[in-house]
C-alpha cells in the first residue's frame, strides 16, 4: 500500500510539472501569434517588450525544468544556488552578447553603403 501512495505523489507530481510547462508554452505561443501592439511597438534596450517577454519566460521555464527534472526541490539551497546561479548568469550574459552584437550588426548594416547579403 505504502508503494501505490507514493507512486500517486509521484503521478500528480509529473502532472503539476506538465501543466506548469504547458501553461508558460502556451502563453509564448499565444503572445508569438497575436503580437500585441502594445508589446512590440514598446521597447526597452531598443528590443520590444514582447521579445523581452520571451526571454522572461525562457529563463523562468529552464529554471523549472531545471528544479523538477534534476530534483533540486530537495537539496539544500546551497547546492540549488550552485547550479543555478552560474547557469543563469551565463544565459543572462549570453542573451545580453547577442542582443548587443545584434544591434551593432544592424546598425552597420542600415546606416552604411554595405548591402545585405543574407
Amino acid at each position: 500500500m505504502a508503494h501505490e501512495a507514493h507512486h500517486g505523489s509521484n503521478l500528480k507530481r509529473i502532472w503539476t510539472v506538465f501543466a506548469i510547462l504547458s501553461v508558460i508554452t502556451t502563453v509564448e505561443v499565444i503572445f508569438g501569434i497575436i503580437k500585441p501592439d502594445a508589446l512590440v511597438m514598446n521597447s526597452l534596450f531598443r528590443l520590444n517588450l514582447l521579445n523581452w517577454i520571451f526571454i522572461v519566460l525562457t529563463i523562468v521555464k529552464a529554471y523549472y525544468i531545471m528544479w523538477a527534472f534534476m530534483h533540486l526541490e530537495g537539496e539544500k539551497s546551497s547546492f540549488r544556488w550552485s547550479i543555478v546561479a552560474p547557469l543563469v548568469f551565463l544565459i543572462i550574459y549570453l542573451v545580453f552578447i547577442l542582443l548587443i552584437e545584434g544591434n551593432y550588426i544592424f546598425d552597420v548594416f542600415n546606416t552604411s553603403h554595405y548591402k545585405w547579403i543574407f
